[in-house]
């Protein structure tokens, strides 16, 4: 009975179904309007994942080619509608310098996607593989009782809410690159969305500290945050898992 006691207490604890109508999770539900204003902070992959939508998409409703550029103020479209409707996005882009270390002959041979920022008046294109690798297996991020589920309802939960102790190791869930690290989503708190490969993409959120920056590469198991409540009532990580842009219900994904 010990031995199995031991067993037990290294699996994640049972789903216990405390669902709650949390004010945070009114404010994670999809960007609904056909077209959205970025914001600081934000990337075209974070305002992808808001909008329930595969980044490759929304840079095609936007005319944006790699790099893709986007900046404070710029208006996008969020449905190919709202793209036909206003014509090019990109009439009224500032011209800003675009940074490249890369020689033609690599640029010319990598097929790699690419986003960046504006700091200090000046453009950092940053690289994204085209992870073509299956993610071979999913991990646990958090050891901890589910206390909500995922809802495949228009304003359900959109991953799974694990409760725990401020301060806990928060784990990549599978191999991948950090494409956001911030807190400009709101609703999410400190969060953080890893890309495994060109269709899957999982998400962090409510994180007291971020422990990886944006083109960082992570393997199944590394500590890339600290539990917490920032944009929550308690302390817990909501976790999703995106196929092409689409919630999934991570329970499906994630061993037993």
């Amino acid at each position: 009975m010990a031995l199995s006691a031991c067993a037990e207490r290294t699996r994640p604890a049972p789903v216990v179904n405390l669902e709650t109508n949390s004010s945070s999770r009114q404010a994670q539900s999809p960007i609904q309007d056909k077209t959205y204003k970025v914001k600081k902070g934000e990337t075209l992959y974070s305002i992808a994942f808001r909008a329930g939508t595969d980044v490759r998409t929304l840079a095609q409703y936007n005319n944006l080619k790699p790099p893709y550029q986007i900046y404070p103020n710029q208006t996008l479209h969020l449905t190919a509608q709202a793209s036909k409707n206003n014509g090019s996005t990109n009439a009224s882009k500032p011209i800003v310098k675009t940074v490249q270390k890369n020689s033609k002959k690599t640029v010319a041979n990598d097929k790699a996607e690419e986003y960046g920022e504006v700091k200090g008046g000046k453009f950092t294109a940053v690289k994204v593989p085209s992870l073509k690798q299956k993610v071979n297996r999913w991990i646990w991020p958090v050891k901890g009782p589910v206390i909500s589920n995922f809802s495949s309802a228009e304003k359900g939960n959109q991953g799974i809410d694990i409760a725990g102790k401020k301060g806990q190791p928060v784990k990549a869930a599978a191999d991948g690159l950090i494409v956001y690290s911030g807190s400009a989503l709101r609703g999410y708190g400190n969060l953080i969305i890893i890309k495994h490969n060109d269709d899957y993409l999982s998400a962090y959120a409510h994180n007291d500290e971020l422990l990886v920056k944006e083109q960082e590469t992570v393997k199944a198991g590394s500590v890339i945050a600290r539990m917490g409540n920032t944009g929550t009532d308690r302390t817990m990580l909501h976790f999703e898992i995106r196929f092409r842009g689409k919630s999934v219900n991570p329970m499906r994904y994630l061993p037993k």
